[in-house]
């Protein structure tokens, strides 16, 4: 996911789901739903990558979101 802007990985390790959402339609012009995929791969990649960086555990990080 190298086109993807740096701000979508501080975004999702900040919880600012709607934000990163946002970036990532903008940078490719994508629908939402396809937004959401890209946005579920990255979350789950950073999570391997860097569990350390995220302030929030999995059950809470979707906590109160509904798309």
């Amino acid at each position: 996911m190298e086109d993807l802007p740096e701000s979508v990985d501080r975004d999702i390790l900040d919880h600012r789901i709607i934000l990163a959402i946002k970036a990532i339609r903008d940078a490719s012009g994508c629908t939402v739903h396809e937004a959401l995929d890209v946005f579920a791969r990255r979350y789950e990649e950073l999570r391997c990558d860097r569990p350390g960086d995220f302030q929030l555990s999995r059950e809470e990080y979707g906590r109160d979101i509904y798309t």
